[in-house]
């Protein structure tokens, strides 16, 4: 690559000229390729007057156009010596014939040579188009796999004949099935990310032209590992019914020949259930430190037992890590309470049961979950309530919201003078909402 360097440099397009050059007068000298000089407005006004067909340049126009084929020699040197401009052709064969590959997804592949334009292999400025520059590229740095979208399968046939034009073995083509739209017709764009609010690109992308940037996977949380493994899945099975694959399971199991022909529609739902998959496989120890670093991005100090805690309690139930910390109850007393629930579940005695359960949790030497547990069963039994009646409340209590984890977990985790405290603010401020609404 353009850092690490290697035995295939160089490796910018800019600095590999001379070898397009060369690739190119090869072909000329060959008769395989031609100047054309023919002007971007001929070409328009050709191009309008075969209306309603198409016009070509191709095996039956080239001979009519103004180009090293049909101009002598003399001329061509005269209109280079005086700078016109002009671009290098590939010669697409005289005669039909059939151009035929192996492509590793679709099988047999097939076209007429008619159908083929001359296609512009070196611009007038001198630089290389893609169909030249990805042939000499290739071969040069000895690709045995050429794998792209089937966008590009109309390109495959020209490709074949460059290939054999310059005398070498073609790699092995395949052309994977396009990525299409959540719904509809076509394939994903930009727009659908943008109307979806889901990324489109594996990292932030900026238009040089527009300064807009759409937004990436890796930036918005998702792991590399649930980031491939959707990939995968995107058009390829492994032939049973596994889904989660790592990316040393992904190397050894993937084959072209369980890639699919027709499009992948892509369910943005499902990349983030591969996200959420993966971010549980891997384990809370394994997301400890990095979470600590989140955590300490937003003024939260928590060591790594508490991390290992938070994590045990809400691995399951977040796709990001960081949406961990969008539960802001987890390090700091609710100031906002959920008003329906309140309304449903705080009864007119349900201040007072709070109460009660904080003065028995009160007497717990150790504050363990299972010890807060049994002595929330306990108060359940002595008072004879049912569990609906206090849990909720409870909940709302120490966390604001009615849905969460483990609330004895939660409990634990916050210690004994915290939860007190929490239960007791928590009390006061439901007993403050429902005051006021009353009002």
């Amino acid at each position: 690559g353009v850092s690490p360097g290697g035995e295939f440099g160089p490796y910018r397009q800019s600095e590999r000229s001379q070898l397009y050059r060369n690739a190119v007068n090869s072909l000329i000298n060959q008769g395989l390729a031609y100047e054309a000089f023919d002007t971007p407005d001929e070409l328009e006004t050709l191009r309008k007057a075969a209306e309603p067909g198409v016009f070509q340049y191709d095996a039956q126009s080239r001979g009519k156009l103004r180009n090293s084929l049909t101009m002598d020699s003399k001329e061509v040197a005269k209109m280079k010596s005086n700078g016109a401009p002009f671009v290098v052709r590939f010669k697409t064969p005289d005669e039909e014939e059939d151009v035929t590959f192996e492509d590793a997804i679709r099988g047999n592949i097939s076209f007429k040579s008619s159908v083929l334009d001359d296609k512009v292999l070196m611009k007038a400025d001198g630089l290389p188009t893609y169909h030249l520059a990805n042939v000499v590229d290739d071969h040069e740095m000895r690709i045995s796999h050429v794998i792209r979208g089937e966008e590009w399968l109309p390109s495959a046939p020209l490709h074949v004949l460059l290939y054999r034009a310059f005398g070498w073995d073609h790699p092995t083509f395949a052309h994977l099935p396009l990525i299409l739209k959540p719904t509809g017709h076509g394939k994903l764009s930009k727009r659908d990310g943008d109307a979806g609010g889901f990324p489109v690109f594996p990292l932030d992308w900026t238009d040089p032209k527009s300064g807009t940037t759409w937004p990436g996977y890796r930036e918005q949380g998702f792991a590399p590992e649930a980031f491939t493994n959707m990939l995968l899945m995107l058009g390829w099975n492994p032939g049973d019914e596994r889904e989660i694959f790592s990316i040393a399971e992904a190397a050894e199991e993937f084959s072209l020949n369980r890639v699919v022909k027709s499009g992948a529609r892509f369910n943005p739902d499902k990349a983030k259930w591969f996200q959420e998959q993966h971010l549980r496989n891997a384990g809370a120890n394994n997301h400890v430190e990095a979470l600590a670093e989140l955590a300490k991005a937003q003024g939260v100090d928590w060591n790594e037992d508490q991390c290992k805690a938070v994590l045990d309690m809400m691995l399951e139930r977040v796709t990001f890590l960081d949406d961990i910390l969008s539960h802001r109850w987890l390090f700091e007393p609710p100031n906002v309470f959920n008003t329906k629930l309140v309304r449903k579940k705080w009864k007119e005695g349900t201040a007072g049961y709070i109460h009660e359960l904080a003065n028995m949790l009160d007497g717990l030497d150790s504050f363990s979950s299972t010890n807060v547990e049994s002595t929330f069963k306990r108060f359940l039994d002595t008072r004879e309530l049912g569990f609906g009646q206090v849990l909720l409340p409870f909940r709302i209590a120490l966390t604001g919201e009615g849905g969460g984890p483990s609330m004895f977990d939660f409990a634990a985790f916050l210690g004994k003078e915290d939860t007190l405290n929490r239960l007791n603010r928590g009390v006061e401020a439901v007993l403050a909402l429902k005051a006021s609404e009353e009002k």
